[in-house]
């Protein structure tokens, strides 16, 4: 058979031989505008594999990134998988100690960090056992307590454009994420070459996203988030041009590069796209005219947002439903021949779900007996899922992977869904008691913990509640001896987590609810708190 090995070098051979003309517009942290082609991209890369030989790194090897949008970060996303090593994506928003772990965990040997946040590795270098170098994402070395340091461009300086790039398994690993420590520590999703090659094809497949050349891509979703949601990947073997808004991602921002470049597709979160349906009805000067396409991920948009998106931006939004663990694509909005010919109202009810399976998906439902759920639009079950390029296990955690895989190897997402007369799927809640804030996770398992290893609180709970802009913010029950003040528990946090993990508000209660079976009872509390506020921020 005339068979070949499915691997990001073939992803990046398509757009040098054939689009080596494209651009790739970069908004860079010092707030230039960096252009430049995939066949520059591709000469920079072969210049940075070969300091990597030159530096005695060997192959095999991961290598942790820690960067915002811009072209050295894409250089990474191919120069390290495609020289046989493995990039690391690594989530800066996370707590030091998560930081520390995932790194330690995946034995990164170099760190490659953004000027920017160098505070952030530098808190946590003492701890970081296997790093031997660190290289700062710049053309110099800012003043910094990190060694051995370098400067990106100082490693590109006077090094051959041309590399030898190894023949490389389809089996590979090429990258690793990991989990934002929903349920305790984060976990390492390992994906392999042919995972993000079958990966990035579906992305190109006219019922998912169809993205094609003719397309300019603007993934504002963080590179370091799921692989940017694949999309760099995609834009990469479609040939489309390709946008990096850098560190500014705020609505008048945004609008001003789909605007400038031609934006056609551009993903981020809802609140994303929420707070930029405001900036488009109060500016004059903003037009999203070349905007073709929207797409949204983590949380289901409101009704009116895809009506707005549709008919007045004539943007249609298109959602999709995925993880960490599925690279991250399973399921997204389409519609089908028997949606397109409800009502209006009906159309968009169904447009609000998250969709049907991609090509190579394959979704079931299952209560928890693990007997299989009708497809009603009713009937709630343990979402389950297998495909191409969802992982097997997770990296150096047997257990866990234990726990997360049937017998027959389906994985089971710990989402509870339904599914509909159409086949589409929509997620209704959550096994666990993750919150979502803004595109990102906080476990409340782990705020609860910190909170009582206060001296003065004999209890806490955590529950997540709706937020008008954020989707859900975490809110805080405590027994506690009294004079306890909430920004003294807020600087208790603070020792371990980031700002945007802490509590918006705290309540201070003589008990908390428990179920029969003595655990808190946590729908108890959110009933109650929908009941008295219905949602944040309250009204002082």
């Amino acid at each position: 058979m005339n068979d070949y090995e499915l691997t990001l070098q073939v992803m990046l051979e398509r757009a040098t031989d054939l689009f080596d003309h494209k651009e790739i517009v970069s908004e860079e942290p010092d707030g230039t505008t960096h252009r430049y082609t995939y066949a520059d991209a591709y000469d920079r890369m072969g210049k940075l594999a070969n300091a990597l030989d030159d530096l005695g790194v060997d192959p095999g090897s991961r290598l942790s990134v820690m960067a915002i949008n811009h072209h050295r970060h894409y250089e990474l996303y191919f120069a390290l998988p495609c020289s046989g090593r493995s990039i690391h994506m690594t989530n800066h928003m996370l707590p030091d100690e998560h930081i520390v772990e995932i790194i330690t965990e995946a034995e990164d040997e170099i760190v490659f960090v953004d000027p920017d946040l160098i505070d952030t590795v530098e808190a946590v270098a003492d701890q970081l056992e296997t790093v031997e170098r660190y290289v700062i994402l710049d053309d110099h070395v800012p003043e910094t307590s990190l060694e051995p340091v370098h400067a990106y461009e100082d490693l590109l300086e006077g090094r051959d454009a041309d590399y030898a790039w190894p023949d490389i398994d389809e089996d590979r690993e090429a990258g690793i994420c990991y989990t934002s420590g929903t349920t305790g520590l984060p976990k390492g999703a390992a994906y392999s070459h042919r995972d993000l090659y079958l990966h990035t094809v579906t992305h190109s497949h006219v019922d998912v996203f169809g993205i094609s050349e003719n397309d300019v891509v603007m993934p504002v979703v963080p590179m370091y988030h799921v692989n940017g949601w694949g999309l760099p990947y995609t834009a990469t073997m479609c040939g489309s041009k390709l946008v990096l808004p850098g560190p500014k991602t705020d609505s008048e921002r945004i609008a001003e590069l789909i605007d400038r470049e031609d934006v056609t597709v551009t993903a981020a979160v809802t609140t994303v796209w929420l707070e930029m349906a405001d900036f488009y009805d109060e500016r004059d000067d903003v037009s999203l005219e070349s905007l073709d396409r929207v797409l949204i991920g983590g949380t289901s948009p409101p009704e009116w947002l895809m009506e707005k998106f549709d008919t007045e931006i004539d943007a249609p939004i298109h959602q999709g439903y995925g993880m960490t663990e599925a690279a991250p694509h399973l399921v997204n909005t389409m519609t089908t021949t028997e949606v397109r010919d409800l009502p209006e109202s009906e159309r968009y009810q169904q447009q609000m779900k998250p969709g049907v399976p991609a090509p190579g998906v394959r979704i079931r439902l299952r209560d928890a007996n693990g007997e299989p759920v009708p497809h009603d639009g009713e009937s709630t079950g343990e979402i389950q899922a297998r495909a191409p390029w969802l992982i097997d296990e997770y990296y150096d955690r047997p257990e866990e992977t234990a726990a997360s895989f049937t017998d027959d190897g389906w994985f089971e997402t710990g989402d509870v869904g339904v599914i509909d007369e159409y086949g589409y799927l929509e997620v209704v809640d959550r096994l666990d008691d993750v919150i979502k804030s803004g595109g990102e996770w906080i476990s409340s398992l782990e705020l609860e913990n910190e909170l009582t290893a206060h001296d003065a609180v004999e209890e806490a709970t955590v529950i997540g509640v709706e937020h008008e802009k954020w989707d859900e913010r975490p809110v805080a029950y405590v027994v506690a001896e009294s004079g306890v003040a909430e920004d003294e528990l807020d600087d208790h946090l603070l020792d371990r987590f980031p700002k945007w993990w802490l509590p918006d508000r705290v309540f201070f209660r003589e008990s908390i609810p428990k179920t029969s079976t003595g655990k808190r009872n946590k729908k108890e509390l959110r009933e109650a708190f929908t009941d008295e506020y219905g949602s944040l921020p309250l009204d002082e």
